[in-house]
């Protein structure tokens, strides 16, 4: 039987995730330890526990785009789907359950994926041990490929990602008057212009012996990527609920985080209405009838329309940058597919 082709982003998605998600379940399995060291059958019980909150959130399944844009890097640069390329795929998607296990420690968020989130369920310290097994289980997957450059790349990506996400929190005490649009995409361009955009590609596009010249157009078409996709991102936390993904929206407000939006809405108010943002986002603990108050008024002053101007500028600015420098991704039906997932990122609904 042949398979359906993909007409839309999340075909495509939905494809590379039947192909990633075999391997980094196979990554999940108990491993064996020395003799020595083997788990006695009284604490099977315990054993059982630590795997079944460390496999929550890969089970849970997200959409997987970061593997699919590496995948279809190497695809386009004249790869075929192997083991070693759906490996570092899979490495990349358990990257991102661990990183999400700590981020929602941090950010006290209320759901991820739909479902409460994880230090919810099982407990802070369950969900810190669940992340750093996720991380190790990460970096196993890395090994098994046996490419320095890989190797090497991915400890950039994760490092840089550390560095944007302490440098997230350090500023949450941060007057947010203080703050600068510039402030925002060093944030960014950590967290999402080369973790979710600029490094999958990378590595896909190591995996398929990429010139550095490559690396670099594709380092810079993930800014442009990314910057969009977290504007998108802070607009859809601010407007929607992520199509019921999410119970709330404003939850960047509730947790002290400084966006485009809330600085835009800084500057543009009256001198009253900004005396009353900047006493409630200046609480530790806001109620839901404040976050409502800050959330209209970003309607009042065309916060969202504000971002979204932007978002629309950097998408241009992508799509545009595909066409004039990204042709060495020129294997079909794999560049198309990569233009349908940019349009999607600043097109989604959740």
């Amino acid at each position: 039987m042949k398979r359906k082709k993909e007409t839309n982003a999340l075909e495509i998605l939905l494809t590379y995730k039947g192909l990633v998600w075999p391997f980094v379940e196979t990554s999940l399995k108990k491993p064996l330890f020395p003799s020595a060291f083997d788990v006695p059958s009284r604490y099977f019980s315990e054993h059982r526990f630590f795997w079944k909150v460390v496999k929550d959130y890969p089970k849970r399944q997200g959409k997987y785009l970061r593997p699919a844009l590496l995948l279809l890097t190497a695809r386009a640069m004249g790869v075929k789907i192997n083991k070693p390329l759906l490996t570092v795929a899979s490495a990349m998607q358990i990257s991102e359950d661990f990183i999400l296990v700590h981020d929602d420690i941090q950010d006290n968020s209320i759901q991820r994926r739909g479902s409460p989130a994880l230090h919810l369920v099982y407990g802070v310290n369950n969900a810190i041990n669940a992340g750093d097994a996720l991380q190790a289980l990460m970096w196993q997957e890395i090994a098994k490929v046996n490419n320095k450059k890989i190797q090497s790349e991915f400890f950039r990506i994760i490092l840089r990602t550390m560095i944007g996400q302490t440098t997230e929190e350090k500023w949450k005490t941060k007057a947010i008057e203080a703050q600068s649009e510039k402030d925002w995409y060093f944030i960014t361009d950590s967290k999402s212009a080369y973790y979710t955009i600029a490094g999958p590609m990378r590595l896909g596009a190591i995996m398929a012996g990429a010139k550095k010249n490559e690396l670099e157009k594709i380092s810079l078409f993930g800014l442009y990527m990314g910057r969009c996709f977290q504007l998108i991102d802070d607009i859809l936390d601010a407007r929607g609920n992520f199509k019921g993904l999410k119970k709330k929206n404003g939850n960047d407000i509730r947790e002290g985080k400084f966006t485009i939006i809330l600085g835009h809405l800084v500057k543009a108010a009256s001198e009253t209405d900004r005396e009353l943002i900047l006493k409630i986002v200046k609480k530790s603990k806001k109620t839901d009838k404040e976050v409502k108050i800050i959330l209209a008024l970003m309607e009042k002053y065309k916060s969202l329309e504000y971002a979204r101007k932007i978002a629309q500028e950097y998408k241009e600015k992508a799509l545009a940058y595909f066409e004039e420098e990204l042709k060495f991704l020129s294997k079909e039906p794999f560049r198309k597919r990569l233009k349908i997932l940019t349009q999607f990122i600043l097109e989604r609904e959740y």
